[in-house]
């Protein structure tokens, strides 16, 4: 996937280097500097927990159930099926004995386990500001963890880069979240790809299926800038798991503006391509093909039957965070088996 991204125009920071050397070098240092005091995670989750949980503590008034529920197991009670009732709980020798429909009802685990499949490839790593995809992805990561470490559950992380680097197993507590983020922050970007390969989403979610032994809420985060076939893995580990799929994006990957002649280089393989931007005809083929990728990532989705939260590297996190409550409310009016639900701060194309 080609990407550009501008230098963002920053301030000087006195002292950081010698007189003369000019300010593109002191745009580096600043730029490294402002990079580890948002990558530090006990500063990053003491910001998070500041500002975004605060304000998601107010508008969901302590209610994080929310957000995600329990597995039930245990059998609370029997009662007549009724229209959008999921099939599957259909107690068929009940139904047998009485000759009308009955379905279980169970009483709920309040105990969730969550684990992140997050993709750290290399064009994770874009962004036309002054958020990447990848600190995106940290973020999200941060405040979901939180958000169930409070209450005494447990999340888990698997980690993958160049194949799957890391499987951190779950845990609860707050000392466990400042691990997960410290583990992310210390997978380096991996090596450039020979032209024409792409990272295989498929393997993390295929290594992620015998690793994850208890039904759970899954998140797997990620560009899904992949090869193909990633879908039918994501079907198999749905059929099990109650899956969510992130999907980080920014607006350049989208729509290119009018910037005049730009140099764009695939973040995967390294490969650059100078492109003229003033061109409408070359704008509106791209945003054709944004639109196709973005059509097949809705095709696999749905085919896979999971739900999908847009996340944008130029949109507030908390927004996010509040759409996905939406999605979980959406998703618990679904659970016969319907269509799952997009919920995006834009319109699929």
């Amino acid at each position: 996937m080609f990407g550009w991204r501008r230098a963002p125009k920053q301030p000087a920071v006195a002292g950081t280097v010698a007189p003369g050397v000019g300010a593109a070098a002191n745009e580096a240092v600043a730029d490294g500097a402002r990079a580890r005091r948002r990558s530090d995670p006990e500063r990053m989750l003491r910001r998070l927990e500041w500002t975004v949980l605060r304000r998601l503590d107010g508008l969901l008034q302590g209610d994080y159930r929310t957000l995600f529920r329990g597995f039930g197991l245990d059998l609370a009670d029997l009662r007549e099926y009724q229209l959008h009732d999921d099939v599957r709980y259909i107690d068929w020798n009940v139904t047998a004995r009485l000759s009308v429909p009955h379905v279980r009802e169970f009483q709920e685990d309040r105990e969730v386990a969550a684990w992140f499949l997050l993709d750290l490839s290399a064009s994770v790593d874009f962004g036309s500001g002054d958020v990447r995809k990848r600190m995106l992805s940290t973020e999200l990561v941060a405040v979901l963890a939180r958000l169930f470490t409070r209450y005494g559950n447990r999340i888990g992380a698997v980690l993958h880069a160049e194949g799957v680097d890391e499987v951190i197993p779950a845990r609860n507590g707050r000392r466990h979240v400042l691990h997960v983020l410290d583990r992310i922050g210390l997978v380096a970007a991996p090596p450039r790809r020979a032209a024409g390969q792409l990272t295989d989403l498929s393997q993390l979610l295929a290594f992620a299926q015998p690793v994850i032994k208890r039904r759970s809420v899954v998140f797997v985060v990620s560009d899904f800038i992949s090869a193909p076939g990633w879908g039918r893995r994501l079907a198999q580990l749905a059929r099990r798991h109650e899956v969510v799929a992130v999907r980080l994006y920014d607006p350049l990957e989208v729509e290119l503006p009018d910037l005049g002649l730009i140099v764009m280089q695939d973040a995967e393989t390294g490969e650059q391509l100078t492109v003229d931007t003033h061109d409408r005809a070359f704008r509106r083929r791209f945003a054709e093909a944004a639109g196709r990728r973005e059509a097949e990532l809705r095709a696999g989705l749905a085919e896979a039957g999971v739900d999908c939260l847009e996340l944008a590297t130029d949109e507030p996190l908390d927004a996010a965070l509040l759409r996905f409550t939406q999605l979980r409310k959406r998703r618990s009016q679904l659970a016969s088996g319907g269509v799952p639900a997009i919920v995006a701060r834009r319109q699929w194309r």
